[in-house]
């Protein structure tokens, strides 16, 4: 029996109905038009009420891709997307537009309350979806923790033990038994494991050192909710998603459980380690028993905000190692070159030591231009600007700026943006015997890790863990596609995903 959820249920219902019967009008007489909009380099058809939103329902799957396409054809960079019930959406990949988003007009451009409302059921009020001086005091306070010495040996720690207790143990495996495997879950099993016990200090054991890998309420849960929170953005016609939320029917439904599910498992750890404040023997290393420690003990609050730091942590550096890997089985010369680099350093590679693997640096860095873990961001504009191109933006506009496709651009990386190539990171420091010296990019044309006063706390943390991984993995195994010609599919949620994985063997060099 279908449980209803009438809290909502009266205002979504006489918001909705008034545009039911012209949107069905619409929808049956405009979707035999929607011509194949992902084929070609037009702007897609606006009609009364939905907009373009058939093209954009259309390439749902692909939209990452075929926005690129529009953009690359567009003379300055930037298209506008109309939405439905009369709202639109600027697309940029101008870097001078994105410094003026991002950092110059900072405070004319939050999350919204469109952002805000989609992703509150799931994000609460953390730090990822807040604006404002929720924001600005989450963030104060963020920033404190991620700069002491004392979290950053904690992180080094987490993930020295996962590697050497799992992820190293289940390479050899699978390499002795030449096992075929999903090489992005494994990553992301990783992950997980790693961004809870340094948020939580909770440990879900995701990944085992041998297969079949287990099965776990927690994680499952965090990725339902994930998905179906981001398939929100998708609908053709947004009150309906509220409808069914009102409702508690179909995928609202299936996402009510699973938030259930995750916010379950959060509040009962933050009243573990509340009670274990109060008992003093709190051992305040990871995320949540810090914010406790410091006075900060509202429940609603500290949960937002730690699941927010899990969703940061838990695809983003998964997504780009999944990447990565692919890129370098594909080119020879790359991983010749990152070889020749790894046998220079000691084998007990350090987190001190692993910041001079530059080369490897530099190919992360080129592998998320091309795949970035979070290909798409949006603000909201709060009041009528002009973009430094020029471009006039009216009060109640979705900004957005695209780190796929200005990965893409030529007028920002050259005719060889096609080209998987890390030396475009590098340069030989004459001074060190023609050594690599690494050459960052201005973080507006690589908004890959946001920029100005949002840029990615974890930056640092997370290029180390990287860099420690791909130096530990490569040095004993190569990693091959197991799939011949297999061509993968960039899709994305919260954050990027090849869809439907990438299965591979590893061989331990010789």
């Amino acid at each position: 029996m279908i449980q209803l959820n009438l809290e909502f249920f009266p205002s979504v219902l006489l918001f909705v109905l008034p545009f039911l019967f012209l949107f069905i009008k619409a929808f049956s007489t405009a979707i035999k038009k929607s011509s194949a909009s992902s084929q070609n380099n037009k702007l897609p058809r606006v009609y009364p009420i939905v907009g373009s939103s058939f093209s954009i329902a259309k390439n749902h799957e692909r939209f990452n891709q075929w926005a690129t396409e529009l953009l690359q054809n567009s003379p300055n960079g930037n298209i506008l997307l109309y939405r439905p019930l009369g709202h639109s959406q600027l697309i940029t990949t101008n870097p001078s537009n994105v410094e003026h988003i991002l950092k110059t007009q900072f405070y004319k451009y939050p999350k919204g309350e469109f952002f805000r409302d989609t992703l509150s059921d799931f994000l609460g009020d953390g730090i990822f979806n807040a604006d404002t001086d929720k924001w600005k005091f989450q963030r104060q306070m963020s920033s404190h923790e991620f700069s002491t010495k004392s979290l950053r040996k904690f992180i080094e720690t987490v993930v020295e033990d996962e590697l050497s207790g799992r992820l190293f143990p289940l390479l050899s495996s699978a390499a002795a038994n030449n096992t075929v495997f999903d090489l992005q879950d494994i990553l992301q099993r990783f992950a997980f494991d790693n961004i809870c016990k340094i948020a939580f200090g909770f440990d879900p054991e995701c990944l085992s050192p041998s297969f079949p890998q287990p099965v776990s309420d927690f994680a499952e849960a965090f990725e339902d909710a994930t998905n179906l929170s981001t398939a929100r953005f998708n609908s053709i016609f947004p009150p309906l998603w509220k409808l069914k939320r009102a409702l508690n029917i179909g995928s609202e439904r299936r996402l009510r459980e699973a938030i259930s599910t995750v916010k379950e498992y959060a509040i009962n750890l933050v009243r573990k380690k509340k009670k274990e404040l109060e008992l003093g023997t709190l051992q305040s290393e990871d995320l949540l028993s810090k914010f406790l420690s410091s006075g900060h003990s509202d429940e609603r609050f500290v949960t937002d905000i730690v699941i927010s730091f899990i969703v940061a942590g838990r695809d983003t550096t998964s997504a780009a190692l999944t990447w990565f890997f692919w890129l370098v089985s594909n080119n020879f010369r790359v991983e010749e070159e990152i070889l020749k680099e790894i046998k220079e350093k000691p084998e007990a590679l350090d987190y001190d030591e692993v910041k001079h693997v530059v080369y490897i640096h530099a190919s992360l860095c080129e592998s998320m231009r091309l795949y970035p873990p979070v290909p798409i961001d949006t603000k909201f504009s709060t009041e009528e600007d002009v973009l430094p191109d020029g471009t006039f933006v009216k009060k109640g506009v979705i900004v957005t700026y695209m780190p796929y496709a200005m990965g893409r651009t030529e007028a920002i990386w050259g005719k060889d943006w096609p080209e998987f190539r890390p030396e475009r990171w590098l340069e030989k420091d004459e001074a060190a015997s023609g050594k690599w010296k690494f050459v960052g990019k201005d973080s507006y044309s690589y908004p890959v890790f946001q920029a100005g006063p949002r840029v990615c706390l974890g930056k640092e943390m997370a290029f180390l863990q990287m860099q420690r991984l791909v130096a530990g993995i490569m040095r004993q195994y190569r990693v091959v596609t197991a799939e011949k010609g297999f061509d993968p599919f960039f899709t994305s949620y919260l954050s990027s995903k090849m869809k439907g994985g990438f299965p591979v063997r590893v061989e331990r060099r010789v």
